[in-house]
């Protein structure tokens, strides 16, 4: 599975990735930037929103922390009269 195993090293570079931005944020607002922060705060928001996606599409299909997966089953209509 080699996909699964680039994992780590993805969430790890998004990492790096956002800690760098936020150090750019900061330059650009003591430089009074304002235009550049707004666009790095952008950039920022979603390398945020790709770590959680990548955090959620791990814990797919992991155990949960009792040890068992939850069946939550399947959703049903009810009949409307």
């Amino acid at each position: 599975m080699p996909h699964a195993q680039n994992r780590p090293k993805q969430r790890l570079r998004i990492v790096e990735i956002i800690a760098n931005l936020s150090d750019r944020i900061r330059e650009a607002e003591l430089k009074g930037w304002l235009g550049e922060v707004g666009g790095l705060k952008t950039s920022r928001e979603a390398a945020a929103k790709k770590l959680t996606s990548l955090d959620r599409s791990n814990a797919i299909g992991q155990p949960s922390a009792s040890g068992r997966v939850t069946d939550l089953g399947l959703p049903t209509r009810s009949a409307q009269s």
